[in-house]
Parts: C-alpha cells; sequence; structure tokens
C-alpha cells in the first residue's frame, strides 16, 4: 500500500519501521506513475516510451501514464484519490474509449490502417500497461459498492475521455515511431483476434460445453452444484487412472493430461485452442474462453494441479500456472485454484504407517521412530500409489494439503512470468542461478 501510494505521490518520501522486529522500508518515486509503469515493464521489450500526460479543471485532476511492450497481456490499474478501484470504472471506461477513438483516427490519418481495417478495444489491450489516476472532492465519490471496487462517478468519464484525447493526440503526433510499433502491435492483436474467433467457432460449438459435447477423457463426477464440485487435472494417464478409482464420484471429477503442455505466456488464443490438451481443459470448466469467458458458468470452485512431486511435476504444474494467470485470471482472483501437495515418502514402523512431503520430515519421523526396522518408500510419481493411497494422503478431504493460489504482488508476480517463462534465456538463467539454493517447499 505504500509503494502505491508512493508512486502515486510523486517526490514524497514513505519511511515505514516495524518495531517488533526493527524492519525498515522506505519508498520514493521521483516520476510517480510514469516510474510505476516503466517498473512494472522490466525485463519485457519495450514498443514505446512512457507516455505520461495529466489534466486539471478543478476539482477535477487526472495523471494517465501508459505504455506498449512485446507482450500479449494487459496491466491497466485504475485509482481514485489513492483509492485501487480493482474492477475499474468510469474513470478506466473514459480512458478505453478514448484510446479506440485516438488509435484509429491516428492510423487512418497516417494511412496505417484502411477504410476496412477495424480495431477493437479487445486488441488496444494486449501488452498494454496503465495507470489511470483521477482526483476529486472525496464527498463526491460514489461508488458501485462498500468495497470501493468500481468508480461509478459519470462526470469522470467524459473528463477522462477529454484527457486522453488532447494528451495522446499530440503525443502520436510528436512520436511518429512510437505511434507505428503501437498500431503495428494493435494491428497484429487484430489478426490474431480474427483467426482465434475462427479457431474458437470450430472448437467450441454452440452447446459444446454440456453433456455430450465434454472431453472423453474427463470422468466427471456427479454433482452438478459447481460450490461442492471439484476437478483434479492429474499428470499422465497412470495417475489419472488411480485417481478415477480412488476419488469421490459424488463430488470430484478428475482430467488426466498427457505428457508437457504448451507455454502459454507468449501464446495467441488460436494456438491455445488449437492444443488438445488445454482445449479438453477449457471445455470441462465450461466457462469459455478469450473475450467471450464467462466466470460465473466455471462447473467447478475448486480447480486442483495434482503433479508428480519431482522436477518434471513441478515443471507442468508450472505451464498450467501459466495458463491460468494470463489466460483466465480471475479463477486466481475468486479463490478457485489449488496445488495438490502429494507425499514424496511413506514411513514404515511395524503397523504404524507417515506419510511425509519432503526429507526434512522424513528425517523428524525417522529419528522419533525408533522401536522397530524402518521402512522407508519414496514416491516418484503419482502413478506409483494404489487408488486407495491416492485417496488417503492426496485426494480425501479429512487428510489431504491443499495450496491455494493467490497473488500478492500483481506486479512482481507479473514481472516472474515474463522472466520464467518468456522468449529471453539470458534473464531466466540469472534467476535461476541466484534463488536455485534458496527454493524451498512451504507446506
Amino acid at each position: 500500500m505504500l509503494r502505491d501510494r508512493a508512486y502515486l505521490i510523486a517526490k514524497l518520501n514513505f519511511h515505514l519501521y516495524n518495531e517488533k522486529n526493527d524492519e525498515k522500508a522506505s519508498y520514493y518515486f521521483e516520476g510517480g506513475i510514469a516510474t510505476m509503469v516503466a517498473h512494472s515493464n522490466r525485463g519485457k521489450d519495450l514498443l514505446s516510451n512512457v507516455i505520461y500526460f495529466e489534466k486539471e479543471n478543478a476539482p477535477l485532476a487526472v495523471q494517465i501514464a501508459i505504455q506498449y511492450t512485446d507482450t500479449y497481456n494487459e496491466n491497466l490499474k485504475g485509482y481514485v484519490n489513492g483509492i485501487y478501484t480493482i474492477d475499474g470504472g468510469t474513470h478506466v471506461t473514459g480512458f478505453r474509449i478514448a484510446l479506440n477513438k485516438v488509435v484509429s483516427d491516428y492510423g487512418k490519418k497516417a494511412g496505417i490502417l484502411t477504410d476496412k481495417a477495424t480495431i477493437t478495444a479487445e486488441d488496444l489491450k494486449e501488452g498494454l500497461t496503465g495507470v489511470v489516476y483521477v482526483k476529486m472532492p472525496s464527498e463526491s465519490l460514489q461508488f458501485e459498492s462498500q468495497t470501493k471496487a468500481k468508480l461509478n462517478n459519470p462526470e469522470i468519464q467524459g473528463f477522462v475521455q477529454t484527457a486522453v484525447r488532447e494528451g495522446l493526440e499530440t503525443y502520436l503526433e510528436e512520436n511518429p515511431r512510437d505511434a507505428k510499433s503501437i498500431l503495428d502491435k494493435v494491428l497484429l492483436a487484430a489478426k490474431a483476434r480474427m483467426a482465434a474467433r475462427a479457431a474458437k467457432d470450430a472448437v467450441i460449438r454452440k452447446g459444446a460445453l454440456e453433456g455430450s459435447s465434454l472431453p472423453g477423457k474427463l470422468a466427471d463426477c456427479q454433482s452438478r452444484d459447481p460450490e461442492t464440485s471439484e476437478l483434479y487435472i492429474v499428470e499422465g494417464d497412470s495417475a489419472g487412472g488411480s485417481a478415477k478409482m480412488g476419488r469421490d464420484r459424488k463430488f470430484q471429477a478428475i482430467l488426466p493430461l498427457g505428457g508437457k503442455i504448451l507455454n502459454t505466456e507468449r501464446a495467441h488464443l488460436e494456438k491455445i485452442i488449437k492444443f488438445e490438451e488445454l482445449k479438453d481443459l477449457i471445455i470441462a470448466l465450461g466457462g469459455g474462453i478469450g473475450d467471450t469467458i464467462n466466470y460465473d458458468k466455471m462447473r467447478y470452485h475448486r480447480i486442483i494441479i495434482m503433479t508428480d512431486a519431482d522436477v518434471d511435476g513441478q515443471h507442468i504444474a508450472t505451464l498450467l500456472l501459466t495458463f491460468f494467470y494470463r489466460h483466465m485470471p480471475d479463477i486466481i482472483k475468486r479463490g478457485y485454484l489449488y496445488m495438490a501437495l502429494p507425499p514424496l515418502y511413506k514411513i514404515s514402523s511395524g503397523k504404524q504407517s507417515e506419510y511425509v512431503y519432503d526429507d526434512e520430515g522424513k528425517n523428524e519421523v525417522v529419528k522419533r521412530l525408533t522401536n522397530g526396522k524402518i521402512t522407508i518408500q519414496r514416491y516418484k510419481g503419482l502413478g506409483e500409489m494404489n487408488p486407495s493411497q491416492l485417496w488417503e494422503t492426496t485426494m480425501d478431504p479429512k487428510n489431504r494439503i491443499l495450496k491455494q493460489i493467490s497473488v500478492e504482488d500483481a506486479e512482481e508476480t507479473d514481472r516472474l512470468f515474463t522472466v520464467l517463462m518468456g522468449e529471453d534465456v539470458p534473464p531466466r538463467k540469472r534467476f535461476i542461478q541466484t534463488h536455485a539454493k534458496t527454493a524451498t517447499l512451504d507446506i
């Protein structure tokens, strides 16, 4: 919160002192929200400089900073009086409407867009990082709900539209190289959108998300209540078979995935929909994908990634996390996504047995079980467990350990996905060399 406040109020120092542990933190940003955008895009290929403009017409004021990168995702934040409006509102709506008009008009004027070519607000999202910060009298604020997640003041939309039109038109005219890079990016996004729509229409036909059209490899549950239904995404057919036999059919569905899945960090929707394993996952989930996604139609409110407790399993889990974070982010925001933690060892001594999840736990149990012969069984994969063991250790709600996936720092999370799953090898190599020895399994 303090870091964001330091971005919003440029040239003001914020100091935090934690007297419990003597921890200190300081935040100061000379460039305000322009620096916020620049920091968010560290490590990405930039298509433009940070574009900053502001407008004041008392008692209203707005600051806007945007930048385009060679990525496929949007990172746009709206603030009002220092409050982060996570669901946007009239200030963000005004920004989007004006952005679309200004870029379209400039493209046609510069001869880059033909009269028949059309770009949409969705096309302008791809690769956009931006901040829209509005300041206004506190007593005039109108929010959609008590959570202050969405600004509802109607007068703000027109005010922000005017600010974007004046500021962005001037910037594009004075910086034709940046303007062309942005338009080239937007046109590529438009082509990808049209290709994705054709692919999606071919794959996900009307009614294809229900009944007999579900993937053949999906072992669905009996429940039709999303709040009580679970989907286990399981690595491999062997583990999938054990999970299908060991599950509780009333509320647990199983979808086995074969082999490595597509890295979707830099994949357009067209390619994702054509990838068989991801296509099956999208259809099984039931909410669609892309600009028509409807999270209220998701068939499961607990989606559990269950992979082997080894490097290959962690790789597959990371690929799945990339897919959800980049293409179905609200599944994470709504708290639907989990990781299952299968045990690494079964330690037995006489009639007594315990399952443990790491080497430290194994050592503790071995020290405690001093009576009798100790047998240690290491599970190389989920497929080595029989159905009853898999149920007992990893699927039974009474015993299992699930980790709910959440995002604590959106900016840092976005940067890490770019570094670890992007095309540039040197940043990824540096990260791994720096952090490999400090990586831990936090149970």
